[in-house]
């Protein structure tokens, strides 16, 4: 089959030395990938990939009029003989299955989840402070990918994730987190693991959320390093955790409402926790 190039314009942002390459736009169905390879779509989710681990990147699909945008992914990937495309935007709604791609979709290498001991390894050490999230039952890749867009703006150091998880992170999440992604590690819990007791050990308190009957959050004294166990919407914690933990915080409101959503409320637990480091810095 003949490549066709794509359609440039007059004034091509391109300097002589660096043409981009001629590419054929894919056409009914998406291109098969590795198992190990997701697609991330959405400029920041993209451009975070960029930035923190450009060596992942294997495939770059983008629309014409990103091509000024995108001009140093395009160079590394003619340094690199790495193939991109520039396509319609139907084809990108095709290959991302979704509108909101923003014009850009990557095809990147999967991180695997760290251990549970790997990511105490890379953390502060005590009596430094340290933020970790652990979602329990959380499935919504959209709630998953803002809580890591929160988690990454309110410097959170980790999540944890339970062995038996479906949650992973999708190209939604990925979007949604708006390059959160690229800067929260997650862990996943071991069947069997003693995760409290590890968390105890590293100088952790844990503390699970309530919808009622908790320790008002803004009454509380967060110490400098917590755990905040988020459960999913309905059945919230499980009984178990909330049992073992060493105290649980509730957010108060009006009353309107029964609870908050687990990414609004991971956003307010976690501005809660960096106002009063920052006001211990003071």
């Amino acid at each position: 089959m003949s490549e066709r190039p794509p359609r440039i314009p007059s004034r091509s942002p391109w300097p002589s030395t660096l043409p981009p390459r001629p590419v054929e736009a894919p056409r009914e169905a998406a291109p098969r990938r590795n198992n190990d390879e997701i697609r991330i779509y959405g400029r920041n989710a993209c451009m975070a990939v960029f930035a923190k681990r450009p060596h992942d990147i294997r495939k770059v699909y983008l629309l014409e009029s990103r091509l000024v945008d995108l001009k140093p992914v395009l160079a590394w990937c003619v340094q690199r003989k790495l193939g991109y495309r520039v396509v319609e935007s139907a084809d990108l709604d095709k290959l991302t299955q979704t509108q909101h791609h923003e014009g850009i979709c990557f095809e990147v290498r999967r991180r695997p989840p760290l251990t549970l001991s790997t990511l105490l390894q890379i953390l502060p050490p005590p009596p430094k402070p340290a933020l970790l999230l652990w979602l329990d039952g959380v499935g919504n890749p959209h709630n998953f990918g803002a809580v890591l867009r929160s988690a990454a703006n309110f410097g959170a150091h980790g999540a944890l994730l339970p062995q038996d998880s479906a949650l992973a992170l999708s190209g939604a999440a990925y979007r949604v987190a708006e390059g959160g992604a690229e800067n929260v590690p997650i862990a996943q819990i071991a069947s069997g693991e003693d995760v409290f007791g590890a968390l105890r050990n590293a100088g952790f308190s844990v503390a699970a959320t309530v919808p009622r009957e908790g320790e008002s959050l803004y009454a509380a004294s967060l110490p400098p390093r917590l755990v905040i166990v988020l459960g999913a919407e309905g059945g919230g914690l499980r009984q178990g955790l909330i049992d073992r933990a060493d105290r649980h915080l509730m957010i108060p409101g009006s009353g309107a409402v029964e609870s908050l959503n687990v990414a609004a409320s991971a956003a307010v637990l976690l501005g809660e926790y960096y106002r009063q480091r920052e006001r211990g810095r003071s």
